[in-house]
């Protein structure tokens, strides 16, 4: 296996979603950018406190005139896997994706929420 050179890298990284981690007061909010992915596209799974994203894309053009013929098939895939800074409760997730944008709210679960002490 060879390691991809720092240009293979760099465009590899621009593939990949860019994903913000919010770590609110009794929530955990992920947002994910996933521009050109149909909602159709995007599975989202929890494991223990970590979520994956996954998505395809694919498009196709074609163009034909006389004897010439030109066609274009562009595919692109992701996972990306984000590790929650709190335990969360995976069964009362709630996901949206609108323009592109996921944005999936994942409650803490009593134990991991954050508590003020008091100094004496």
């Amino acid at each position: 296996w060879e390691r991809p050179g720092f240009g293979e890298l760099a465009a590899l990284e621009a593939r990949m979603p860019k994903v913000d981690v919010i770590d609110r007061e009794e929530d955990i909010l992920v947002k994910a950018e996933a521009p050109g992915v149909a909602k159709d596209d995007i599975e989202v799974s929890i494991e223990e406190n970590t979520v994956t994203i996954r998505g395809k894309t694919s498009h196709e053009e074609k163009e034909e005139k006389g004897d010439f013929y030109r066609r274009e098939i562009r595919r692109w895939s992701f996972s990306r896997a984000v590790t929650l800074p709190r335990e969360v409760d995976a069964s009362k997730a709630k996901a949206t994706f609108r323009d592109g944008t996921l944005e999936l709210t994942l409650p803490k679960v009593a134990k991991s929420k954050r508590v003020a002490v008091k100094l004496d």
